[in-house]
Order: C-alpha cells, then sequence, then structure tokens
C-alpha cells in the first residue's frame, strides 16, 4: 500500500492562507517576508507549506535579507522542497531587490522659495529657442517627486492640456505643484494667456486639492514669480 501524500502546493490552500490573493486583497506591504517567499517558490515539501519552509529558510539566516541574498545556489537547495528552479527564483528576485536599490534617485531638494526653481529649471529650459511649459510635482514637505515637460511649441507659445498636469499630480500623488515655462525672447512680463492659464489650473486645482504654489517666467538670467508679485 502507497503511503498517502498531502499536497502543500500554495493552489490546495483555504483561500484566507494563500499570499497571492492577500497580495491582491490587501497589497503587497501586508506580506511577511516568508509569505512573500513563498509566492516565489509556489509549493512546499511533503512535511511543510510553502510558508513554513520559507520561514525556515529566513531563520537559517537570522531573518536577514541581506545574509539571504549571499547564499548561493547550492546552499539553497540544500533546503528540502527547494529544486534548482526555485534557488534560481529566489536569488533572481532577491538580486531584482538589490538593483532597484542601487537605482533609486535621491530625492530632489526642497522648493523654499522662487529662486529655488529658476536655479533647478534654468538649465533646463533658460535658454531654450522654443517655448517649453514644465511642472514641478511636490510632496507635503515641499521637495520635488518629479518634474515633467507638459507641452513643447514655438518661439511665441505652447499650448498646455491642464487634464495632463493633473493627471500625473494624482498618479504621484503630488499635493502641490510649481509651474515653469520660458520666454526665448527675453522677457519675463507675463501674458494674457499666461495669467488665464495660471488661474485656470489653480482653480482646477482647488478642486482637486492640489495646490499652486508658484508659476515661473524663466530665461537665461532672469525670472518672474507670479507667487512673488501676488498674482496666485
Amino acid at each position: 500500500m502507497k503511503d498517502s501524500f498531502v499536497s502543500f502546493s500554495i493552489k490546495k490552500w483555504s483561500e484566507d492562507d494563500r499570499p497571492r490573493e492577500k497580495l491582491i486583497a490587501k497589497g503587497k506591504s501586508a506580506l511577511t517576508d516568508a509569505e512573500l517567499a513563498a509566492i516565489l517558490i509556489g509549493s512546499g515539501n511533503r512535511e511543510e507549506s510553502a510558508v513554513d519552509l520559507s520561514k525556515r529558510i529566513l531563520a537559517s539566516v537570522n531573518h536577514d535579507l541581506n545574509n539571504l541574498g549571499k547564499l548561493s545556489l547550492k546552499e539553497l537547495m540544500t533546503f528540502k522542497g527547494i529544486g534548482e528552479a526555485k534557488a534560481i527564483a529566489i536569488m533572481a528576485a532577491l538580486e531584482l531587490g538589490r538593483r532597484r536599490k542601487d537605482s533609486e534617485q535621491p530625492i530632489l531638494p526642497k522648493i523654499s522659495c522662487s529662486s529655488d526653481v529658476f536655479q533647478l529649471m534654468r538649465p533646463i529650459i533658460g535658454d531654450l529657442e522654443q517655448e517649453a511649459f514644465w511642472v514641478l510635482y511636490l510632496n507635503n514637505a515641499n521637495h520635488v517627486i518629479s518634474k515633467k515637460q507638459i507641452s513643447l511649441g514655438g518661439k511665441t507659445s505652447t499650448l498646455v492640456d491642464t487634464r495632463i498636469v493633473f493627471k500625473h499630480a494624482i498618479d504621484l500623488g503630488a499635493v502641490a505643484v510649481i509651474l515653469a515655462h520660458n520666454h526665448p525672447s527675453g522677457t519675463i512680463k507675463p501674458s494674457t494667456a499666461d495669467k488665464r492659464l495660471t488661474e485656470k489650473i489653480k482653480n482646477g486645482g482647488e478642486i482637486l486639492e492640489v495646490k499652486l504654489l508658484d508659476h515661473l517666467i524663466i530665461t537665461e538670467n532672469k525670472y518672474f514669480s507670479f507667487a512673488d508679485e501676488s498674482l496666485l
């Protein structure tokens, strides 16, 4: 008579115990390290589930992911239930995590005044021969989390789709924006169109709770700030 075999594949678990379903329902941050590892390996062995096996592997490195990343292919394969394919999956995931950390960009400087915006944007648009419209997206500490070119036009104007401005704000989770565009002519006096666009974005931001902090007109050596001139 053959011994009965109890499968510990994740597919056989109750829905409450499935880390994949937990990730979908609650988000990746809700999962433990062992549950994330269990998703990678998919199944355990005859005696333990994928989560229990992952817990044992993590315990062997004192629950230190950096130490886990140092394990060789052969060392990972010493754990019952971890074959070559699963060991490779673990190593690949940890290597991706390491590369992601290495590629992280430092947060851009905090904006405390219009001069900060000028110093940031002048090298980008100050000497352009075409009008370019950019938006700085800020968090609640006034740190720039992203800067994006919204449009590029001719020598005297550029069209701006305000929907794109706010779509990026929502996608980035920004709480404030600063507008910036250049005048190739060298004049920093805002046009009627500049004023209308500023008002339109300001009003749209109030509805979406994205505050317009400033709008700068930038040339190579000087700038005009709507906020400094009390035009917001």
